[in-house]
């Protein structure tokens, strides 16, 4: 049910044809989990003058109490021991609030919901406390390059337009720049909410199973109180950026990024497409101007070897301004020929404008849309009523489901005025390379991202078009990828699970029919477990490099098919390279049977080789700049996973690498392979078959065949250190990049190799302790933004992590909170009633039994079992019956056993990634006295060395029963 800001009416809402739910101004579906989203028109444009994030940080402190809730955090610890989850946002315009929950409990959960909106608590003492967390949010942006771009964009905006502020909030603006001007920051936050926070300017979605008439009662009983003080949203008539204000428009900006790598970013302000939604001119131009097919502008590009991505689209629009942005990832030689770059992309525009607007092509992408729509997969609830809260301020209620999906009006001259407006006399183009390092003047405010600016005429970038290369530039021909036989397979098994259709010396299939979701889409995965690909550092950089020269070759073929919604991938992995087509099954086999074939006889070029291995270089060299948290979990992965290569080596080894190289590599990788098969969805039993035949027949029959069976040695298996009991394991490491502040902690516990038992004790011990240490050490201690209690598997192998990234401390003391949070925990664990754990457990129960909700999903799960090797397709089953016979003292002795602090069995290794605030830390930490139980590690690979392993459920080909 959706409730906007006039009494509900009776009104045909529309839908997706498969779409079972019933909606009265929206949605009832039947399931376990229930949700609820919250849109208020007010976001960060309303921050007051000197007061930047203001609005972020409001939507920060609803989140701590209110008047009928005192106790701090207690309503996402309600969501959270009931099996939910809950988070907001804060967007330029409006701030959405959103939660998921078991469904026995929404009434309570939504009634703390509510009192976000009718009277929360903005304690003094949180407040200041949470000023830490949204200062720790922005640390972790600094050295973001789409943070620090999108904020250059903006600096270079009309100043008195709220475009042009700071959205996040620091320090400096929350608490010291306030002080300094006498202001309270806790009665500025009441005063933004009390005088913005009114009920007609709030839009709220429910998604539950009740009638839905007992919904709307629910509704108006818990969100009756709510002020209604009749405000107006805010409006900001003008373009930030337009012609008139020359300053931002006719410009180019080089600026220096962190990250390896070229890019353009062509910005156009234009008419915001929300107004024109049926007719959908952004649409019509976006499949234009960024269509990969022969003929397009990325193909000329591609082909020049000048880029490697092109994204073309709407971007940061409201109702009153937007922006057409055109995005190209450049090569090393493009760079140097951006002039050339930008005059081809005017080209093309200027095709377009003498091409005139053809019906045929907006037809086509009409009827792409429409059969997107009606035969869409149905979302997890929480992201369904966030999409469609977001909605209701723009469009009327017959289209809150549709939003700007459906394009239905063909209107050239729409579509006219926003191509016209992609004209050379108000763009605005910003170059990105580490090239112009020492070369800007100017530095950007909020990120100091270093950048200049120069001005450049319509007549300048009209030499550029002049002087581009004359490629043969012209507009798609017509998608045969496009289905028209959308009907539903008789799947004559109603098999419950995944079986092993067959099983060769080269292959095993695994197959699935359709029995729940009624769509006519197919989901196919095809892994080569190719033994030669991962033997050393080399080989897997050049299966990767292999797998992304396929998709390079075949990306203008199967470009329609992407578009169509019948999506592949091709991609490296520990043991080979799978590939992946999943969509409309109609026309499936065709796309599959071309990848398969061009696998079979793949012949390299040298100049696309080129392209692709700079692209590698650059990626892997950029690693050094990921998150601190994100290198402590690949150095976490590296210390436990047997046979696999640190990044560094294979960066090393790359420069060296040449066309050759690979092209003696591939024959060899495929000379010993074994296929793994999982076919899914809208596909008949024999079908599926005679999909793998033909895949046999071309690798592996002939005189001279591609591929020969493995021996049985070969078969690989994926082994994970055991790690030793009673030992705390640790390793601590410098940050990869010296300008990054923030250090990072994964604190890990390995507890057992998969075991229904073992398993549902983990999970329920991961649900009761995830809310309070949140609550701990983010809430009170504002360790940092970034806190995080999960599960961990590893191909089996089970534990439960804590991940905390933090300027405020190094990882020696962030662990040792951590240690100190368990031993609070252990207490609040003693003290647990029997009804508290049964709640518990309940909503255990109640997450384990909520459905997939796709076809994606579920094959997503099933091919993790037969990926793994643990072959447990009936998990959710049985680990809910091992919970119901779980008791509290059973939960208490597998934490005094595996979790508690000094527990004589309990497996720990901590990874710990100094920043550049605690440098000085490192060398102390590493040099003070361990304690007798602990042992750091100085060198991984010695230390797997050194380590037992856990068996793999993995026992190659012999462990598949038919």
């Amino acid at each position: 049910m959706a409730l906007g800001k006039e009494e509900a009416e009776d009104m045909e809402i529309v839908k997706a044809r498969t779409d079972k739910r019933e909606y009265k101004r929206i949605v009832l579906p039947n399931a376990l989990q229930c949700a609820a989203s919250m849109n208020v028109s007010v976001g960060s444009f309303s921050d007051p003058d000197g007061l930047e994030g203001l609005a972020h940080f409001l939507e920060h402190m609803l989140f701590y109490a209110s008047e009928k809730y005192p106790l701090e955090d207690s309503y996402s610890k309600y969501i959270i021991e009931h099996g939910g989850s809950t988070n907001a946002f804060t967007a330029s315009d409006h701030t959405n609030y959103h939660f998921d929950v078991n469904s026995d409990c929404f009434e309570d959960a939504l009634d703390r919901f509510a009192q976000f909106f009718i009277k929360p608590l903005i304690s003094a003492d949180a407040t200041i406390r949470e000023i830490k967390a949204v200062d720790s949010e922005n640390q972790k942006n600094l050295l973001s390059d789409g943070w620090r771009m999108h904020q250059l964009q903006k600096q270079l905006s009309e100043e008195g337009h709220p475009y042009h502020k700071f959205s996040t909030g620091n320090w400096d603006t929350l608490e010291v720049w306030p002080k300094e001007k006498g202001l309270d920051i806790r009665l500025e936050l009441l005063k933004l909410y009390e005088e913005n926070y009114s009920a007609n300017l709030m839009n709220l979605v429910i998604y539950a199973k009740e009638s839905l008439d007992k919904i709307q009662s629910l509704v108006e009983d818990k969100f009756q109180e709510i002020q209604n003080n009749d405000r107006s949203c805010f409006s900001f008539p003008g373009q930030p950026c337009s012609s008139e204000h020359l300053q931002a428009c006719q410009i180019l900006v080089r600026t220096v990024p962190i990250k390896q790598g070229h890019k353009l970013r062509i910005v156009w302000p234009i008419t915001p497409g929300i107004l024109y939604y049926k007719e959908g001119p952004c649409s019509y131009l976006s499949h234009l101007i960024g269509h990969e097919g022969k003929g397009s502008l990325f193909y000329v590009l591609k082909t020049l070897g000048w880029a490697t991505a092109l994204y073309a689209g709407e971007a940061d629009g409201t109702t009153e301004f937007s922006f057409f942005n055109v995005v190209i990832n450049l090569t090393d030689a493009g760079h140097e020929h951006m002039q050339d770059v930008v005059g081809l992309l005017f080209k093309y525009i200027h095709l377009l404008q003498q091409s005139g607007v053809c019906k045929w092509i907006f037809d086509e992408l009409a009827a792409v849309c429409e059969t997107l729509f009606h035969y869409q997969d149905k979302t997890p609830p929480i992201r369904y009523v966030v999409r469609v809260a977001s909605r209701m301020p723009l469009y009327p209620p017959k289209d809150w489901l549709v939003g700007s999906s459906l394009p239905s009006n063909f209107s050239p001259s729409v579509i006219q005025t926003v191509l016209n407006q992609l004209s050379p006399d108000n763009v605005r183009i910003f170059w990105e390379s580490k090239k112009f390092e020492g070369q800007t003047a100017m530095t950007e405010p909020w990120y100091k991202t270093a950048y200049s600016v120069e001005k450049i005429p319509g007549s300048m970038i009209q030499e550029w078009m002049l002087f581009a290369p004359n490629e043969d530039l012209h507009l798609p021909a017509p998608n045969v990828f496009i289905p028209t036989d959308l009907s539903l397979k008789d799947a004559q098994e109603k098999v419950k699970f995944p079986v092993l259709l067959r099983k060769s010396s080269f292959s095993s299939l695994w197959y699935k029919p359709d029995t729940k979701f009624s769509t006519p889409k197919a989901f196919v995965k095809i892994d080569f477990n190719c033994p030669f690909a991962s033997s050393s550092p080399e080989t897997e950089i050049l299966a990767d490099i292999f797998a992304r020269l396929l998709m390079d070759d075949l990306n203008d073929y199967a470009y329609n098919a992407q578009v169509a919604g019948l999506h592949y991938g091709i991609s490296n992995t520990d043991s080979g390279f799978q590939v992946t087509v999943v969509g409309y099954n109609h026309k499936l086999r065709i796309l599959l049977e071309t990848v398969i074939e061009k696998i079979s006889n793949f012949k390299v070029k040298p100049d696309r080789f080129s392209v692709i291995k700079e692209l590698v270089v650059k990626e892997y060299g950029n690693l050094k700049f990921q998150q601190p948290y994100q290198q402590a979990m690949d150095y976490c992965s590296l210390l436990l996973h047997d046979q696999t290569w640190p990044w560094m080596d294979q960066l090393e080894v790359l420069p060296h690498l040449q066309a050759e190289d690979l092209a003696k590599f591939i024959p060899l990788m495929l000379s010993r392979a074994f296929l793994e098969c999982y076919i899914a969805g809208n596909i008949e039993r024999s079908e599926a078959e005679s999909m793998i035949l033909h895949i046999e027949d071309i690798f592996n029959k002939g005189q001279d065949p591609i591929c020969q069976p493995l021996f049985p040695s070969q078969h690989l298996t994926k082994r994970v250190i055991k790690l030793e009991r009673g030992i705390d394991y640790l390793y601590p490491i410098e940050g990869l990049n010296p300008n990054d502040e923030n250090s990072a902690l994964v604190h890990y516990i390995q507890v057992h190799r998969d075991d229904f038992t073992l398993n549902v004790k983990l999970q329920l011990f991961t649900l009761i302790a995830k809310q309070p240490a949140f609550h701990q050490l983010r809430s009170v201690e504002q360790l940092g933004y970034i806190t995080v209690l999960r599960q961990r598997n590893d191909f089996g192998i089970r534990g439960v992590q804590f991940i905390i990234q933090s300027t405020v401390k190094g990882p020696g003391q962030i662990d040792l909170r951590v240690e100190a949070f368990l031993k609070m925990f252990e207490t609040r664990l003693y003290e647990m009633t029997n009804d508290e754990f049964k709640s518990n457990v309940d909503a255990l129960i109640d997450m384990k039994l909520e459905k997939h909700k796709n076809l994606r999903e579920e094959s997503a799960f099933y091919w993790r079992e037969i990926s793994d090797g643990t072959l447990k397709f009936d998990r959710q089953e049985c680990e809910v019956a091992t919970l119901k016979q779980l008791t509290l003292q059973d939960l208490i002795n597998f934490f005094d056993e595996h979790i508690k602090v000094g527990a004589p069995r309990k497996r720990t290794l901590s990874v710990r990634v100094y920043g550049k605030l605690h440098s000085c830390e490192y060398t102390s930490d590493k040099s003070q006295q361990l304690p007798p139980n602990a042992v750091q590690i100085e060198d991984i690979f010695s230390f797997r060395r050194s380590q037992p392993l856990y068996g793999s459920f993995k026992g190659g080909f012999g462990h598949m029963k038919l």
